[in-house]
């Protein structure tokens, strides 16, 4: 496809990065046609912490986070838990999760990480103005908190080294300095890390469901039913089989968070994508609320405003996509939450279960399917989608045009070794 052909595109995954694919191919002339049962946002979009996280440089799996695993698993309050009944089918990725954390590998997907997360800022920045969310992302940085100095000096040596390296901005704050921006919190708060470049999003559905309102008042279309097959012509994909029926297309975008793998697989791919399950509670706020996204270093959970409330968001379960919710965990957050936040109410008025798309080494999947020249693959962003969709949207909509994309792709292929 050369650059300025228009073709029919369609996305399947109408979250974030689905969202942000069909609007960027969109601005390039595509018509494209966006697949998803849900409403836009209605996955793991609609149940984030709303943080747009420019420091997240670090992979998941590090040798100092693996040497707490066995005490977080015997822990039920601990941020990771996990299905045992899941550990057989798990075990490929956790092996290639422990290859990963090598220290110099580290470092190479550090790097990488950071090339997509140089380009998250003007990405989102394009989005909000061109679809009018300005009211839903407040700035003032992402705040981590420690009820002892000791403790946030500890926790956090080796993210601040990672950040010193990579050139990313923090400071470090006492109990005073902590609490002249965040007055509401516990005076047993003795310091913070402040990343003072992060943005929040006060209501993550509705910001993915602004840019796909621009997407459809511009001509695009959005089909309510699941994808269920890739369209195969000549060896040469040619659409998608929905349960509304068949979709032929030029191109084909795979955007569907945890649930590529099974479309992936349809085209011969074989990519070791698992689901971090993730729950969250909406609280009330409380008469003086938080003024930014403050997560408990003691406790591993994230106190996130909203404009319907407070979201308690913590911790990590690792269990099929099938398995039913088990909120007992996130519930056992209130009483703890209530101590960081004092005036905060134990009244959970909704509560929320979600998979972030994940792969072994942390780096998403970005580029086009291998042997397959108008496949391409969107997914795997894990606990950074919401920061990273709408750049993820630039780079494939630069593929689809043939342009050359400014950030190389190599580190995000589907065929790499993912260790």
């Amino acid at each position: 496809m050369g650059a300025g052909q228009g073709r029919h595109v369609v996305v399947v995954g109408a979250g974030i990065v689905g969202a942000s694919c069909a609007l960027f191919l969109q601005r390039d002339g595509h018509e494209v046609t966006l697949v998803d049962p849900r409403e836009p946002g209605g996955g793991t979009s609609l149940g984030n912490a709303g943080i747009i996280s420019l420091g997240s440089i670090s992979p998941v799996g590090t040798r100092a986070m693996l040497a707490r695993v066995p005490s977080m698993l015997l822990d039920r309050d601990s941020p990771l838990s996990l299905r045992w009944r899941h550990l057989p089918e798990l075990l490929p990725w956790l092996v290639r999760l422990v290859l990963a954390s090598r220290p110099e590998r580290v470092e190479e997907l550090s790097r990488a990480l950071a090339a997509l997360l140089d380009r998250a800022d003007q990405a989102h920045d394009i989005l909000i103005q061109q679809c009018g969310l300005a009211d839903l992302v407040r700035s003032g940085g992402w705040l981590k908190v420690a009820c002892s100095r000791e403790k946030l000096l500890a926790s956090t040596a080796g993210e601040r080294a990672m950040l010193e390296r990579h050139g990313r901005a923090f400071e470090m704050l006492d109990a005073a300095q902590v609490h002249d921006l965040e007055p509401a919190l516990s005076a047993e708060v003795a310091g913070g890390l402040l990343l003072p470049h992060n943005r929040a999003v006060r209501h993550p559905q509705r910001y993915v469901a602004g840019i796909v309102a621009t997407f459809l008042e511009r001509g695009g279309r959005h089909v309510r039913a699941p994808a269920r097959e890739l369209l195969v012509e000549g060896g040469r994909i040619a659409g998608v089989a929905s349960e509304a029926g068949k979709l032929p297309a030029d191109a084909v975008v795979i955007a569907a968070g945890a649930f590529s793998r099974k479309l992936a697989g349809l085209a011969g791919l074989r990519v070791p994508l698992e689901a971090e399950r993730g729950y969250h509670l909406m609280l009330p706020h409380p008469a003086e609320t938080l003024r930014r996204p403050v997560y408990s270093i003691d406790d591993g959970f994230v106190l996130a405003p909203m404009e319907h409330g407070i979201r308690l968001t913590g911790g990590v379960e690792l269990a099929s996509l099938e398995a039913p919710p088990d909120f007992r965990r996130v519930r056992r957050l209130v009483p703890r939450a209530q101590r960081l936040l004092p005036q905060l109410s134990a009244e959970i008025r909704s509560e929320w279960q979600g998979h972030r798309p994940s792969l072994p080494d942390s780096l998403p999947v970005i580029g086009r399917a291998p042997g397959r020249d108008n496949l391409f693959l969107a997914f795997g962003h894990q606990h950074i989608g919401l920061t990273l969709g709408p750049a993820t949207g630039q780079l494939v909509a630069d593929l689809v045009a043939g342009r050359e994309p400014p950030v190389d792709l190599a580190p995000y292929r589907a065929d790499r070794r993912f260790y």
